[in-house]
């Protein structure tokens, strides 16, 4: 995915970028048949939600259904294989960008690539990454934590969603850039692992903000941090990681991917389309129960914020496995 793209343009997608004008009577492609949404989490899930939502913000756009398929498993690495297999005629699409684009591949081998097997066409949202405790705990900021590290080395305990995920990956980056080292304990899910921190089975793990604006407002989880490159508009008193003296930036993107070779006019009417809906009742609605920044790019910047994370989750994988 992390590539420039010269292949599958087509004669309208050549002469666009040659800045030439399209012959008269020339058709933009057109869907046909319905447009299969595939989702690598399960129904009920923070992409589920999303993808349900900006899908059905842009259905008017569409002269045929769109279609949320949830192939959950393997922290999204299941459905992006099937993307990357499917044909690039536009009817199969990916909600990708986060752990299965940006930090399974920098663990291990998957049987796709994410910088060559697929075609960015738009990013959606960028969602903020928190470092969460219990609130009984003594913890109160990213610097506690490391401390804790440095006096008991291996023992500070940390959940996420599975081995490779970005919540697995976060952690190991503080830890590089403080030079300690975290307990990783790998659950199926989210949930469970904030279910842990309130059980007080692991000292913190890493959430997303739909998952634990509950807790948090019932004051039995706290923030100690956020990995985004400024802090969260809902809550402007955490620190970044940045501020706190890691340089750490670890954020959740997600948008729509097509396999590699998109046609240009097929990954257009898609940018288009869902671009609109950013504006549809259904996504502002959305929107308003998350306190997030508007996370709008184009394909070639989201395959550009992709290629930034990955690359900086990779270096740090080498001594922090």
């Amino acid at each position: 995915m992390f590539r420039k793209r010269t292949n599958g343009l087509g004669v309208l997608g050549i002469l666009a970028a040659l800045g030439i004008a399209a012959p008269t009577g020339a058709l933009a492609w057109q869907p046909t048949k319905p447009i299969q949404l595939i989702v690598g989490y399960a129904p009920g899930g923070g992409s589920d939600v999303q993808a349900r939502a900006i899908a059905a913000g842009a259905q008017a756009c569409y002269g045929t259904p769109l279609v949320i398929i949830n192939k959950a498993g393997a922290a999204g690495t299941i459905a992006a294989q099937e993307v990357a297999l499917a044909s690039p005629d536009g009817y199969t699409l990916l909600l990708g960008g986060g752990s299965e684009s940006t930090s399974v591949p920098a663990h291990r081998k998957t049987p796709y690539d994410p910088r060559t097997d697929f075609t960015p066409i738009i990013r959606l949202s960028v969602g903020s990454q928190f470092l969460v405790v219990n609130a009984k705990s003594s913890y109160k900021t990213a610097r506690d934590l490391v401390e804790a590290a440095k006096a008991k080395p291996g023992q500070i305990a940390h959940g996420s969603s599975g081995v490779g995920s970005l919540a697995h990956s976060l952690p190991l980056l503080l830890a590089r850039q403080a030079g300690v080292k975290f307990k990783h304990v790998p659950y199926q899910g989210g949930a469970p692992a904030i279910q842990a921190v309130l059980a007080d089975q692991l000292d913190f793990t890493v959430a997303a903000p739909e998952e634990i604006q509950g807790q948090v407002e019932a004051g039995i989880l706290r923030i100690v941090a956020v990995a985004s490159a400024e802090r969260n508009p809902g809550y402007p008193n955490v620190e970044t990681l940045r501020e706190a003296g890691y340089e750490v930036l670890v954020e959740n993107m997600k948008g729509w991917l097509g396999p590699k070779n998109l046609p240009a006019d097929v990954a257009k009417f898609h940018h288009d389309c869902f671009r609109k809906a950013l504006s549809s009742q259904p996504w502002m609605d959305y929107q308003k129960r998350l306190t997030e920044r508007d996370g709008y790019l184009n394909g070639p910047d989201f395959e550009a914020d992709m290629a930034k994370l990955f690359k900086g989750i990779s270096a740090g994988m080498s001594d922090q496995k």
